[in-house]
């Protein structure tokens, strides 16, 4: 239920916002990557607005995303680390059980 209040919520408007911006943003936009010769064909993009934009957004994401998980990689190995001691116990506690258990001993 949830989830879908989020899509309702968040996720409609912002495509409808997209649609809009790429509706508004048709007109070819040079990108160039030499600040120097702005009129390098060689290093210069013509494209719509609105895909440079969108390329914007999703260049942002991955790169968000990238550092989010570098940077959560701490966490991640303590848990991995947690849980092969978590198993390691169980295991141990398994054999002391076995143990106590034997009527040979």
């Amino acid at each position: 239920m949830l989830h879908r209040v989020i899509i309702a919520v968040v996720v409609v408007p912002l495509a409808i916002i997209l649609v809009a911006l790429a509706v508004a943003n048709r007109a070819m936009t040079p990108f160039t990557l030499d600040p120097f010769n702005p009129g390098n064909p060689g290093l210069t993009i013509e494209l719509p607005l609105f895909v440079h934009l969108f390329l914007a957004l999703i260049l942002g994401v991955i790169v968000g995303g990238a550092v989010t998980w570098v940077r959560q990689g701490r966490y991640r190995r303590l848990a991995r680390e947690r849980t092969q001691e978590l198993e390691r116990l169980r295991h141990d506690s398994g054999q002391r059980a076995l143990a106590s258990t034997d009527p040979a001993a």
